[in-house]
């Protein structure tokens, strides 16, 4: 399951703060803030598609996510790979590495990841 580009938005800013009330949440979002009840129902369908928990306190929400960033990230990358480069990590790494315009430093810092995975296997 995936999450829409606003659910997201909001995901990142709970992945930040580990566990948060609504009020942190709205004060965490950038000007123009959304309104509450455009968190609110955010929360819930994000609740609904099970990546995010919440603990009731009193009247309040203490909301948590369910899922690591990592393992979004992760599953999203894959997804990409899938779909758009015929699931061929190689064609990807290679679009990333040509059209992305790092530098030569940031190029020989990614070799230097690829050479330690490499190292591991």
């Amino acid at each position: 399951m995936q999450l829409s580009k606003s659910e997201e938005e909001l995901m990142n800013l709970l992945w930040k703060q580990k566990k948060a009330f609504m009020k942190d949440l709205l004060d965490a979002y950038p000007e123009p803030k959304p309104a509450t009840t455009t968190v609110a129902t955010l929360l819930k369908r994000m609740t609904d598609k099970g990546f995010v928990n919440y603990k009731s306190l009193g009247r309040s929400r203490e909301y948590y996510p369910l899922v690591k960033k990592k393992d979004y990230f992760s599953k999203h990358v894959n997804g990409l790979i899938k779909n758009f480069f015929n699931d061929s990590a190689s064609q990807f790494a290679s679009f990333f590495a040509q059209e992305t315009n790092l530098s030569k430093t940031e190029l020989e810092e990614l070799k230097k990841l690829i050479d330690n995975e490499i190292k591991k296997k």
